[in-house]
């Protein structure tokens, strides 16, 4: 299963508003579009997210006329900052920006620049999918035999280049039979849970059971889950993780009841330039988000409303982060710059 790709000079991917009910691809051709299918959470997930931008950039560089590079990178980088402005947490975004601002900065050969742009988005996608496998199989060596799981929001192939984040440490394990049950939260309001996670534990056979965000608590206490793996948008220096909003809620209470809390991310989900996650912009959504369910109104007209994409979990609560490099555990601010000097040895 592939979130996104490249076919016939077009980004093709599965509209993510419209699973489970209906699996409706589209085909994008303008850079403009592929803001507006980031924004509207067409594609979602911290890494799909990082490939969706480079390849935002390819479609935004097939727009550029210009005779030498400088007219180039002059005319490319105000695509670039819109690109990057489409959602501000997910630090993959950002990431895979740079990667194809210094990719156009290395080709002095105009004619050239489409194709180069091309292959680097290529290789973002190649390359997340191989760090999720590596992370997949390094995670699966901490999850037990029969072990029962409990996992927040899509982490799977949906939101990566291929194969999964917690959701691919969850599919390794299950490959090698140590997943029992596998337990998600609807993930309100937006679903992603009950709509995705639901659907591809579905699609590969692996027994779940779904459950609403206020339950997360009583599974925990009552002794049936025997660890919480979630994903990442941004994994700040300090070890402190942003991450869809409910997460930190879950922390808190795998803490209080002795259950190991594990964060699976890419190296590219790591963001050394912030100190504490505090520091972390959080993304705001839609109002009607919380106000409406499936196109519904469920709230009186008037009503005030916050709905804030994402939240922190401080490090204290994190049993383990999990990347392709290796696990990090306390402290993360050594582990982690360790993990991204290696990553930068290549």
């Amino acid at each position: 299963m592939r979130a996104i790709e490249w076919v016939g000079g077009k980004v093709r991917l599965i509209d993510q508003t419209k699973l489970p009910l209906k699996s409706v691809f589209l085909e994008l051709g303008d850079y403009r579009e592929m803001v507006a299918a980031i924004k509207e959470m067409r594609i979602r997930g911290a890494p799909a997210l990082g490939v969706a931008a480079a390849y935002a950039a390819v479609l935004g560089a097939q727009k550029v006329e210009a005779v030498s590079q400088e007219e180039f990178l002059a005319q490319l980088e105000p695509i670039l900052r819109e690109i990057t402005s489409s959602r501000p947490t997910a630090v993959n975004i950002s990431w895979a920006v740079n990667r194809m601002r210094r990719t156009a900065e290395g080709c002095p050969n105009v004619r050239e620049m489409g194709e180069a742009l091309l292959a680097e988005a290529k290789r973002i996608q190649r390359q997340d999918e191989e760090a999720n496998r590596a992370l997949g199989l390094l995670g699966a060596r901490l999850i037990q035999d029969k072990a029962s799981v409990l996992t927040h929001c899509n982490t799977g192939a949906l939101a990566t280049g291929g194969y999964g984040t917690a959701l691919g440490v969850i599919r390794a394990a299950s490959e090698g039979g140590k997943i029992n049950r596998v337990y998600m939260t609807e993930t309100r309001p937006f679903l992603q849970g009950s709509r995705l996670t639901a659907w591809e534990l579905v699609e590969e056979g692996i027994p779940a059971t779904l459950i609403t965000d206020s339950m997360a608590g009583h599974f925990l206490k009552k002794g049936g889950i025997d660890c919480v793996i979630v994903g990442a948008d941004r994994v700040v220096a300090n070890g402190d993780v942003a991450n869809k909003i409910g997460t930190y809620t879950i922390a808190v209470l795998a803490k209080e009841n002795r259950v190991p809390f594990y964060v699976a991310a890419p190296i590219s989900t790591v963001d050394l330039s912030i100190s504490l996650g505090e520091q972390i912009p959080i993304e705001e959504r839609s109002k009607t988000e919380v106000t409406h369910f499936m196109g519904v109104q469920v709230a009186p007209e008037g009503i005030e409303v916050e709905n804030p994409a994402f939240d922190v979990t401080p490090h204290r609560y994190v049993s383990a982060i999990i990347t392709e490099k290796g696990v990090v555990r306390e402290p993360y601010d050594m582990g982690l710059r360790s993990l991204m000097d290696k990553s930068n040895d290549g």
